[in-house]
């Protein structure tokens, strides 16, 4: 079996994004000795997460992927809470649900959408049950939708997150610990394997995108990129996430504190990281508008845009590329819904060499042998 977390073998950390900081930190918590490098800037703008939405929809995500991330989702739901819950910062979370919305001409896209859905209730009968509404019940939940829309879906128990409290109270609870991360600091994953030559310990490499010329399983990664825009509104007052169906043009609107708004969906095959395109930009205004036109009198604070790692299935992996050496990527437009998954997933390989709940949520883990050498 392998020594234990609680044994406080060091640990490098690659990569500061999402995955970096939740491992590093449940590490330092558990008194394990964390060193995190990012090559990066401190304001953490070199991380897809912090241009996500961080939407916890799994059901809603259903439309586009596996069950597997779909399960570690739902997992991710109560999850969530309890890695929050011992920040030192506050962090926005909510469990509001999740609106569909359609236009009357757009109703054989929502009719393709609910039979997705259907599939993914056989596939996993432990989820809620999607609710349809007509007039009246969308009323009751978004009385300021109730006007433009005479029907929808609403997808219970879902929730959401603030991506950049949340990346800003795992820095700030780190720092409390003693670790800072070392920004501007690029390791190869051959330097990295270096340093545990000396030092011993572990190596984890959360690195997305930057660790594509170190990544040693059969598949690619590649970037698919995402451009959002992030608005003030204080005419509009959605309480939940909400979808907009259209089969050109489908959005999200993700409300966070204050009347401000990620609104998103663009989906690229590129690793272009230049600036949001004026088309995208477009689109997505112009179908937010039509989902409230007080996003008309919004101001805009950000356009952003950033490419996601992305395996070939677009399903996440952790692979075990030499003893205590492991590569955690691939999470793709899904970072924050299956992040606590794979940050127990990992971890339970490392406290006990077992990964069962790998196992049980379908995770691809691979693994050099039975148990660490």
């Amino acid at each position: 079996m392998p020594e234990s977390v609680q044994s406080q073998l060091p640990v490098l950390v690659l990569g500061a994004g999402l995955m970096g900081r939740l491992l590093a930190l449940s590490l330092a918590q558990a008194g394990h000795p964390v060193r995190l490098v990012d090559a990066g800037q401190p304001d953490g703008s070199g991380a897809a997460a912090w241009v996500a939405a961080a939407m916890l929809a799994p059901l809603a995500e259903s439309a586009i992927t596996e069950p597997s991330v779909v399960a570690m989702g739902q997992y991710a739901l109560t999850r969530w809470p309890q890695l929050i819950k011992g920040l030192t910062r506050p962090v926005y979370f909510q469990r509001n649900g999740t609106l569909i919305v359609w236009h009357r001409q757009d109703a054989p896209e929502a009719q393709r959408f609910s039979g997705l859905l259907a599939q993914t209730g056989r596939a996993l009968p432990e989820l809620p049950k999607p609710r349809t509404l007509d007039g009246r019940g969308l009323a009751e939940l978004e009385p300021t939708l109730a006007q433009r829309f005479h029907q929808g879906l609403y997808l219970p128990e879902e929730g959401q997150l603030d991506n950049r409290q949340l990346l800003a109270a795992l820095v700030d609870s780190l720092a409390a610990r003693g670790i800072s991360i070392e920004w501007n600091t690029a390791l190869t994953l051959e330097q990295a394997q270096d340093i545990q030559s000396d030092q011993g310990g572990w190596v984890l490499d959360c690195r997305g995108l930057g660790a594509r010329a170190d990544w040693q399983a059969p598949q690619a990664l590649r970037g698919v990129r995402g451009e959002v825009v992030r608005l003030h509104a204080p005419d509009v007052t959605l309480q939940r996430p909400t979808r907009l169906l259209h089969p050109r043009y489908p959005i999200y609107i993700a409300p966070k504190e204050n009347h401000v708004f990620v609104i998103g969906a663009t989906e690229i095959e590129s690793d272009d990281m230049s600036p949001a395109s004026v088309r995208s930009t477009l689109e997505l205004l112009s179908a937010a508008y039509a989902v409230h036109p007080g996003f008309g009198e919004g101001r805009i604070l950000e356009l952003c845009a950033h490419c996601r790692p992305t395996l070939p299935d677009n399903l996440p992996a952790v692979h075990e590329v030499a003893p205590r050496v492991l590569q955690v990527n691939g999470l793709y437009r899904h970072g924050f819904m299956i992040s606590p998954a794979m940050l127990d997933a990992v971890l339970e390989w490392m406290q006990q060499g077992s990964t069962e709940l790998a196992e049980q949520l379908q995770l691809r883990f691979t693994t050099l042998a039975a148990t660490p050498a």
